[in-house]
């Protein structure tokens, strides 16, 4: 399982201006978003500062696609234009993980993204995603399930292909070199 460091002083001051940096180069991401509110929420809040640096070690760039201005929070969301490497060849959660009887993976995607504080996209939120760029164009990334798919031993994917947002199913015991998942987080 990937290791993350805690920030140092240093290294919280050049993370900070790497999300302020990449929130400058995409506003198509996040119309009518100014970055002072987020940097002085990020500055007050260490824990989520380091689970985004979570997101950002295991190659999520993440940054903000939308504004909640009745609970004044953020949302973050992994933006790779393809499914973050660092959390690819997963099976979907424990169950599934436990029920291969051969060539287990290391951790599953739900209990990886459990472990850096982060949960799995929804479709919803994969589709709004998608509306800021194109993502996963040759990879896929697991997605939350609805439990009756789950209990019957599925999962969902999702992935962008011939110009559209596709929705898939697969055993969660699968997993693929190709496949990931995203996550997000509230500021």
């Amino acid at each position: 399982m990937t290791v993350i460091e805690p920030l140092s002083t240093n290294r919280k001051e050049t993370f900070l201006t790497l999300l302020q940096d990449r929130f400058t180069a995409h506003p198509e991401r996040h119309n009518d978003v100014s970055w002072e509110g987020i940097q002085n929420k990020l500055e007050q809040d260490e824990n989520k500062l380091q689970i985004l640096w979570a997101m950002e070690q295991t190659g999520g760039e993440p940054d903000v696609i939308e504004y909640d201005p009745d609970r004044n929070v953020y949302l973050f969301v992994d933006c790779a234009p393809e499914s973050p490497a660092g959390r690819r060849s997963l099976c979907y959660d424990r169950e599934g993980l436990e029920s291969r009887k051969e060539n287990r993976p290391e951790t599953s995607a739900q209990d990886m993204a459990g472990n850096m504080g982060i949960r799995l996209l929804t479709e919803e939120l994969y589709r709004k995603l998608q509306t800021t760029g194109r993502y996963d164009t040759k990879t896929s990334s697991w997605i939350q399930t609805p439990e009756a798919i789950r209990k019957l031993g599925g999962a969902l994917f999702m992935e962008y292909r011939y110009g559209t947002v596709f929705v898939y199913h697969n055993g969660a015991q699968s997993y693929y070199a190709v496949r990931g998942f995203r996550g997000y987080l509230w500021i």
